[in-house]
């Protein structure tokens, strides 16, 4: 009997299968590695339609006569009360992007029980997430718009050094963190007429700062220790003790935004009346056609998105070299 002979190719290709069947596919599509914040650090309003801008009316007040001349009974000339008004005007710009699916890829993925128009949704909603982090910390620069963490008309300020002779928290006391802290708050306070309302509940740092907050343990006399810096900071500052729900959380753009590229601190009342961002037409799906000349289907995707408002600049700090 002839014994059985397999050609070099047959063998190979023959092994190939075997592995190839025999693999164990894991399903999980891993998709690139993000974090967005905009959701927690301000205030978003939808609706409105396609509109060009958006706009907001201030009113101050004036009283002839001045306060000082307010006795009545004293005076034969009664002050009267004028209201003087003011609109502002904000940006808004249209966010748009398409995807072209091909239609033997629509196709495959009925085999392959995996749909590339999911995967392309997926993506372009993380681009959207994406470019509304963006708007809501830094603006869009070829629209000439500002965000959280750079605007032009917040005037910004170094904090103190310490006893090390640097600005930098990580070669500060916790002390001297915390007078940094209540210092933002105070001046905001301060710049509001002192208006309660008006005082910061939000302060943004870097996550290096924020790290390090949380993990160094407080060593301050007549404190007793097992707590961190951030729980002595949170326990202690002003805006606590007035009864503000004060939160201080991580975001990376204020990384290098201050001065000289060192880390900000931004401190503000994370409210709608002080400060929000407008979205006239949330992100949506608004059409899809068939493409003959690329045998494909195409989808546009669009929104229009407002800058960041910010209502109020007293009570928003910059604080710089933390």
């Amino acid at each position: 009997m002839d014994a059985m002979t397999f050609d070099a190719g047959a063998v190979s290709s023959g092994l190939a299968f075997l592995v190839s069947e025999l693999e164990k596919l894991d399903p999980l599509l891993r998709e690139p590695l993000s974090s967005t914040t905009y959701p927690r650090d301000i205030n978003i309003e939808s609706g409105g339609g396609w509109v060009e801008a958006t706009s907001a009316f201030n009113v101050d007040y004036g009283v002839s006569g001045g306060q000082s001349d307010g006795i009545g009974g004293v005076q034969n000339n009664i002050r009267r009360i004028q209201a003087d008004f003011s609109k502002d005007l904000y940006k808004v710009t249209p966010y748009e992007v398409a995807m072209s699916v091909k239609i033997q890829d629509q196709l495959r993925g009925a085999v392959t029980g995996r749909s590339i128009e999911q995967v392309y949704d997926d993506g372009i909603r993380l681009d959207f997430d994406k470019f509304m982090d963006l708007n809501t910390y830094l603006g869009q620069s070829r629209y000439g718009t500002t965000g959280l963490v750079n605007d032009a008309n917040i005037t910004a300020v170094s904090v103190t050094k310490g006893a090390s002779a640097k600005t930098t928290w990580k070669d500060k006391t916790p002390e001297e963190i915390l007078q940094d802290v209540n210092s933002a708050i105070l001046d905001a306070w301060a710049a509001a007429q002192y208006d309660n309302s008006a005082i910061p509940n939000h302060i943004l740092i870097d996550p290096a700062n924020f790290a390090y907050l949380n993990m160094t343990p407080l060593t301050v006399a007549g404190v007793q220790g097992g707590i961190s810096v951030m729980k002595y900071l949170m326990e202690n500052n002003i805006a606590t003790q007035k009864g503000v729900d004060l939160f201080i959380g991580e975001c990376r753009f204020c990384e290098g935004a201050g001065t000289g590229g060192t880390n900000r601190l931004v401190a503000y009342r994370n409210e709608k009346r002080f400060v929000g961002m407008d979205v006239p037409v949330p992100m949506s799906r608004v059409m899809t056609q068939p493409n003959i000349d690329t045998a494909s289907y195409d989808s546009l995707y669009m929104a229009n998105v407002g800058q960041v408002k910010i209502h109020y600049y007293e009570p928003f700090i910059y604080r710089d070299g933390i």
